[in-house]
């Protein structure tokens, strides 16, 4: 297979699994974000089973960073297949709670975190999109969140970020169809509840144990349990073969363990 997938945020905890398992279904990746020795350590772990993966250092809330990286991975791959916009997370300082009243929330975080969950995919999504639109053929995947779809208490920067990343989802899907090619899909991958380093404070206490909103997430949670940055590979891979999805577009796929069908 050389087919190319670029992957942001491809040393983060859920962006690193689905890069691995991409890697390992034959996929060559291109694994872009701010910190090369963090990308590094997945490369060379897709590399100990036999995968192909190379590092960039990328900014994807700078336009100029990621075209660098972009005439970079072409030169190296030739093409670019599919794109996953991964780069994201939160900040305490854009969460809402006890001791964190909403009105006194400081606007540089909140600016802060929805730069990079908004312009991080928007971006990425202009300067690799234009690559798509020379070859008449490719998937963009967002990864957006439950916190998008249904508010969730505290998380107003990072919800409201996610809940627009949704609808750029759909609206980018209708344009490339239209006004680009029919051949260029864009869809979403909402995850659930998964502990990753930007939600770990939220959701477990530090002596062990979790937080009364982590046994909230659980008890709404029909499977009972929190994700495993494995459970997002199959989605991924799905929606990254043209074969399997390729009349798919402007779809948001939740893999929540049944979190958004539980009322009570």
């Amino acid at each position: 297979m050389d087919q190319i997938a670029v992957i942001t945020g491809g040393s983060g905890v859920l962006c690193s699994a689905i890069a691995k398992g991409m890697a390992r279904e034959g996929w060559k990746i291109a694994i872009l974000n701010r910190t090369p020795e963090k990308g590094q350590r997945i490369a060379e772990a897709i590399e100990a089973f036999g995968g192909m993966a190379r590092v960039y250092p990328c900014d994807v809330q700078q336009k100029e960073s990621i075209e660098a990286v972009r005439a970079e991975v072409l030169a190296d791959f030739g093409r670019v297949d599919v794109l996953i916009n991964g780069a994201g997370g939160n900040r305490p300082g854009a969460t809402a709670g006890p001791n964190h009243s909403f009105f006194d929330l400081p606007e540089d975080d909140l600016r802060s975190v929805i730069d990079l969950n908004l312009m991080g995919t928007v971006l990425p999504s202009q300067v690799f999109g234009s690559v798509m639109e020379s070859m008449g053929a490719g998937s963009i995947i967002n990864i957006a969140s439950m916190a998008g779809i249904r508010p969730l208490t505290n998380v107003v920067g990072y919800g409201a970020a996610k809940a627009a990343v949704v609808n750029f989802t759909q609206w980018l899907a209708v344009y490339m169809s239209q006004n680009v090619h029919p051949g260029i899909r864009v869809n979403a991958i909402a995850p659930g509840f998964f502990i990753t380093d930007q939600n770990r404070y939220l959701l477990t206490e530090k002596g062990g144990g979790y937080t009364k909103r982590g046994e909230a997430v659980l008890a709404h949670t029909p499977m009972g349990r929190f994700g495993k940055p494995e459970d997002l590979v199959g989605a991924a891979l799905f929606l990254a073969d043209s074969e399997k999805s390729g009349f798919i577009t402007g779809v948001v796929l939740p893999v929540d363990g049944g979190f958004a069908v539980t009322s009570i």
